[in-house]
């Protein structure tokens, strides 16, 4: 699989593709996005027109031009807005996001979703989407976005960007290549899912056991608490350390690691960002010389004959969805100190602890593999997109 990774990461479109037969602009015309596209408005009340699901703005993955979550009606909506199979969702509120869909399903979408058609004829359904997903496209629906907060483009400013449409058959042509890398990229997606979904699985096997209908599900080892098998404090800087330039691994409440020129701890540890807007908590495994945020817990283990790192690890982000649901605070969430040490962790023997991580470890190998595939696969799109409408050629 990283051999495969690898290939696909080399795959480049061929610099003078944009100038084959097949891309001859001189059919080309310029058109505005409104002449050629609809902005659909047909409305409906979902329970009397037979529709089960809702789409809205959390439904729809930045980048991704498949629908793989929604809503039930049943659940209730006041969405009335409704779209049908082929047509594409734009999500009109935080453009930047990047928000692009095609309905395989009818539904009602939120009112921050444009449901948009061709209007004429002239361009072709396969296309739109990747219309919409082009980097210029983009950059006009952000540069007309108005708002603070929650900035959104209106459809008037949509209706107005310029660009120059193929003749049928190379628009036919174009998305038939676009979709292809589009298909690659998707079933990799869905095997990567599967490797989560299997990663999972197998965690609640090891804490569980295999399920039984017949049976109560508990946990079939001993348990020991986070306070009882560690030593937990917590960073005394704040941000304003970070540096690009920085020596030392610098461990804030974001995703992402930054860098300071300063450290203060120098051990292995387990890094928990204990404050999120969302209640949505990462957890990371270090050893060396690092730094840690203010809310940052660093916890480290008191016996190490007990629970290894890796084990520990994989527990603590079995804990995260719990951890949410303890989460405190109206504006920001972060986690008590008493809560993290609450937390119960199953215990089984060390060498058990050692064939879970060593299973795990391998699940966990084949998920990055793909993930690199679908970045690849996502990157190849992208270029292919940017050259074959000439939008941006500075991408070559």
């Amino acid at each position: 699989m990283p051999e495969l990774a690898t290939t696909l990461e080399a795959l480049q479109p061929n610099p003078t593709w944009a100038f084959l037969p097949l891309f001859d602009r001189t059919g080309w015309t310029r058109v505005r996005f409104g002449d050629v596209v609809e902005n659909c408005a047909e409305t409906c009340e979902p329970a009397e027109a037979g529709l089960e699901r809702f789409v809205a703005m959390e439904h729809l993955e930045p980048g991704s031009l498949h629908v793989r979550s929604w809503g039930n009606v049943a659940d209730g909506t006041t969405f009335t807005r409704r779209c049908r199979p082929g047509q594409v969702l734009f999500g009109k509120r935080r453009a930047y996001q990047r928000k692009v869909a095609v309905a395989e399903f009818e539904a009602v979408v939120s009112g921050d979703i444009y449901v948009l058609a061709p209007r004429d004829g002239r361009l072709l359904p396969e296309l739109l989407p990747f219309l919409c997903l082009s980097e210029r496209f983009f950059q006009h629906a952000v540069g007309t976005s108005a708002g603070s907060l929650s900035p959104r483009t209106n459809w008037s400013s949509l209706a107005s960007f310029e660009f120059d449409l193929p003749p049928l058959d190379q628009q036919r042509r174009i998305a038939e290549i676009l979709w292809a890398v589009d298909e690659a990229e998707n079933a990799h997606q869905e095997l990567a899912d599967q490797l989560a979904s299997a990663r999972l699985a197998t965690v609640e096997a090891f804490v569980f056991g295999e399920p039984n209908r017949d049976r109560e599900k508990t946990i079939r080892w001993p348990v020991a608490t986070v306070g009882e098998l560690c030593h937990i404090t917590s960073g005394k800087v704040n941000s304003s350390i970070a540096v690009e330039d920085g020596q030392y691994p610098f461990f804030t409440c974001a995703p992402e690691i930054s860098k300071a020129h300063s450290f203060s701890f120098d051990c292995e540890a387990l890094l928990l960002a204990g404050n999120n807007p969302q209640g949505i908590y990462t957890v990371k495994h270090f050893k060396g010389k690092f730094e840690a945020r203010q809310r940052v817990y660093v916890i480290t283990i008191s016996d190490p004959a007990k629970i290894t790192y890796r084990y520990l690890h994989l527990m603590m982000q079995r804990s995260l969805k719990r951890m949410q649901n303890l989460s405190v605070g109206s504006t920001s969430k972060h986690i008590t100190l008493g809560d993290l040490q609450g937390i119960e962790i199953p215990l089984p023997s060390a060498a058990q602890q050692d064939h879970f991580v060593s299973r795990v470890s391998e699940l966990e190998s084949a998920f990055e593999a793909v993930g690199q595939h679908v970045g690849s696969l996502a990157s190849l799109k992208r270029r292919h997109l940017e050259t074959a409408l000439n939008f941006n050629a500075g991408l070559l």
